[in-house]
């Protein structure tokens, strides 16, 4: 009998979900919060100030909150309102800097982004993509982000766009606690992580081919 040995495969890296709040934080009746408790592991960004937007300063919190994690660890951001121009920050300065790291971001849902223009901070956000997938989901009567301009800022990051109509700030104030739709699309985002981890760390043995 002949006996074939292989190398031991590689373990799977882990995929968690990294919640990214606006302004105020997210409280216990918003949909991020909810979102948190329905996925092992998940971890939230905590901003020194939450009422003081620095963009550096909010962006050094991801950094710093990612740091203190197995650098192996492969991320979903969950971001909302100025959190997404954080996360954006964040991403841009990780591709100046050239990370290659193995773990890290590598998927977003972006949920009702601020107006840049607001906080002045237009032109320090990266406007050639975000390097990774990106969905942002925006609203009719969003106070903070006119849709058309959310949409442009989709086409900048490089992001798939949902109109979720009249939706508001899509806040706990606009109605939005438990909220099933942002939970189908970070089990999307994961579940592609994990079919991507499964073909790489795939011997190619594994694979079948037709003749």
């Amino acid at each position: 009998m002949t006996l074939l040995f292989t190398a031991p495969l590689p373990a799977t890296q882990a995929v968690r979900v990294l919640v990214i709040p606006g302004l105020h934080d997210s409280g216990p009746g918003h949909w991020q919060t909810w979102l948190q408790r329905q996925y092992t592991g998940a971890v939230r960004v905590v901003q020194r100030d939450w009422a003081d937007p620095q963009l550096d300063d909010w962006a050094d919190r991801i950094d710093q909150t990612l740091a203190r994690h197995a650098p192996q660890t492969e991320w979903i951001a969950v971001a909302h309102s100025f959190g997404c121009l954080a996360l954006a920050h964040h991403l841009s300065r990780s591709a100046r800097a050239g990370s290659t790291q193995v773990g890290g971001i590598r998927a977003a849902l972006l949920a009702a982004p601020a107006d840049p223009l607001k906080f002045g901070v237009a032109d320090r956000l990266p406007t050639a993509g975000l390097g990774l997938p990106t969905t942002l989901i925006g609203s009719e009567n969003d106070p903070w982000m006119p849709l058309e301009r959310a949409r442009d800022w989709a086409h900048h990051w490089g992001a798939r766009f949902v109109n979720l109509g009249r939706a508001g700030h899509i806040n706990a104030e606009s109605g939005h606690g438990p909220w099933p739709l942002a939970r189908y699309h970070v089990d999307h985002m994961v579940r592609d992580r994990q079919r991507r981890q499964r073909l790489a760390r795939a011997h190619p043995m594994e694979f079948g081919y037709a003749v």
